[in-house]
């Protein structure tokens, strides 16, 4: 409701360095993983946007019935359409039938970006079409046409689309002022492959003879050639470099992403280091040359824990490892706060921009679970704030309500509430933003745990729905998932506000306090804390403290 957009691609790279928002998206066939469950990742990043678990429950409406679109990134009220007869089920961005929708904006050509008496912008383009459809191929449908007879309220778009048996990128942008509609493109992911998108367009040319894995507006070229931005042939045709092509931060401060995701997963990702550093080769139409692919093929099928992992990273160990400038601070921070971009002595620099950002409200793995009946086979991992310092919990879509930590109005991003999940996570990652180096191993201990703990139970859980599924009691498999459900969530808030308390006990005052099993450690009369430790900074911090400075500090002998 308050993610702003961003035009990525068309801006001078010091300008976009300084993007304030962008999320990022991993899409994963059932043939890329261990035991055919097809994915989708999003990390929901903004500045402005509070964590929580949207819920609309399946409905019938009368005919006439109208619904009214407001902007999802500011609540701005568009206009009213015309309501389906029946609605289905939505949990988050994964409806009953295991349907997934993500998003990321590239924003693309500025002469696009508005379109006058439109109606549908990308936000409610989703949660509409998951309310809709019950399949990827089903959605694209309904979101196309959608902004076919409403108009396009949104500027470039690209969605990650998942059913339980195929992975779909749709790319979508408008036609602007005077026309109503978009141009756009679909291709489905090829099984066994992995793709992803972070705020940069991706999709570049298309075959235009395969509907069975490619869809696309039957304008989309000749609209180009109308407004004179593409005039070769129809093969040479490339929608991102012709309605947002890339550029320095494009590369860098985007698709980087997407490339980093990947690089966890397949070992020949090197080669595309240049790219990803913004050094773009062209060829004769000043298309880019040298990206990564749509799409790769991982060295080893994919198990829930390698995707989550692939949504926890600052390009450690790579060109761009965060961790390994001064800005990491001498206790390794792998963030930098906002602009991204700045100048010294007129030249213009930037920081890197990571998929495991402060900034992020929400994040999920959708996971779409073929073997098994759709209200127990879909399951949102769902987590609020920071990938990194998160933790995946298991939600099923067929759950009849929403914990409460989790619900729309438990606070928001100006309200404190004390049984908020994204005020309590937050709580922890800021206090963890002091001492990073020290303190999120503490945080990861109780994150592994329990999300080992989650993936290793939940075959029972499934197990017990089924049966009672299978009997046909299906209100009691409903009631035993929402039950599991709330139950993993209220108490993974509880532990982590444990955690809070914890972590405060710990290294409060810049002290870090001694534990011995377990517990922390008193001095030998029982009375008063041992003498906490005081580590030392690292040897370069000091270096870097008298390089200028060294008279002032020196100590007299």
């Amino acid at each position: 409701m308050r993610k702003f957009g961003v035009f990525v691609t068309l801006i001078f790279s010091t300008i976009l360095i300084n993007q304030v928002n962008g999320c990022t998206n991993f899409l994963i066939t059932k043939g890329a993983t261990i035991n055919g469950t097809p994915m989708i990742t999003y990390a929901a990043d903004s500045h402005t946007l509070y964590g929580e678990l949207y819920f609309w429950p399946a409905a019938n409406y009368k005919p006439g019935t109208m619904v009214d679109v407001n902007e999802w990134d500011t609540g701005k009220f568009l206009g009213k359409i015309p309501q389906v007869a029946h609605t289905y089920q939505v949990v988050g961005n994964m409806n009953e039938h295991q349907l997934a929708i993500g998003e990321t904006t590239y924003g693309g050509r500025k002469e696009l970006a508005s379109q006058a008496g439109a109606i549908v912008d990308y936000g409610s383009l989703i949660y509409m079409t998951l309310q809709r459809a019950k399949s990827a191929r089903e959605a694209i449908k309904v979101m196309t046409d959608m902004v076919k007879d409403y108009g396009y309220a949104s500027s470039g778009e690209s969605f990650s689309i998942a059913d339980k048996d195929e992975v779909w990128i749709l790319e979508m942008i408008g036609k602007g002022d005077g026309q109503k509609g978009a141009v756009w493109v679909a291709l489905k992911i090829p099984d066994g492959y992995i793709s992803g998108h972070a705020n940069q367009a991706r999709i570049t040319q298309f075959p235009k003879d395969k509907p069975d894995e490619c869809l696309f507006a039957q304008d989309v070229i000749t609209f180009a050639r109308e407004k004179g931005w593409f005039k070769g042939t129809d093969s040479e045709f490339s929608f991102s470099d012709t309605y947002a092509p890339v550029e320095f931060g494009g590369a860098r401060a985007c698709d980087a992403r997407v490339w980093a995701g990947f690089n966890k997963v397949n070992k020949s990702m090197g080669q595309y280091e240049k790219y990803i550093m913004g050094q773009i080769s062209r060829d004769k139409n000043g298309y880019a040359t040298n990206r990564i692919p749509l799409w790769i093929k991982p060295d080893a099928p994919l198990s829930l824990e390698n995707v989550i992992g692939m949504m926890r990273d600052h390009f450690e160990g790579t060109v761009l490892d965060m961790t390994k400038d001064p800005g990491a601070g001498p206790n390794i921070l792998p963030y930098r706060w906002r602009p991204m971009g700045f100048k010294v002595d007129s030249v213009s620099y930037c920081h890197e921009r990571a998929i495991s950002t402060q900034q992020t409200g929400f994040s999920f793995v959708a996971q779409c679970r073929p073997m098994l009946p759709d209200p127990i086979g879909g399951v949102l991992w769902f987590g609020v704030d920071d990938t990194y310092s998160t933790c995946y919990m298991p939600v099923y879509c067929g759950i009849s309500q929403v914990p409460n930590s989790l619900k729309v109005g438990n606070g928001d991003f100006l309200t404190w509430s004390d049984t908020s999940a994204f005020w309590i996570f937050n709580t922890v990652s800021n206090f963890c933003y002091l001492r990073y180096d020290d303190m999120i191993k503490d945080v990861q201990k109780v994150q592994s745990r329990r999300e080992k703990s989650f993936i290793d139970g939940i075959g029972a859980i499934d197990q017990k729905a089924q049966t009672l599924w299978n009997k046909g009691d299906k209100a009691g498999a409903i009631q035993s998932l929402t039950a599991y459900s709330v139950n993993q969530v209220e108490t993974t808030v509880k532990e982590w506000k444990e955690l809070s308390h914890y972590l405060i006990i710990k290294y409060k005052d810049g002290n870090v306090m001694k534990e011995k099993d377990g517990k922390f450690e008193r001095n030998e009369y029982g009375k008063l804390p041992a003498q906490p430790l005081h580590p030392s900074y690292p040897d370069w911090w000091y270096r870097l403290i008298i390089e200028k400075n060294k008279d002032h500090f020196k100590t007299v002998e």
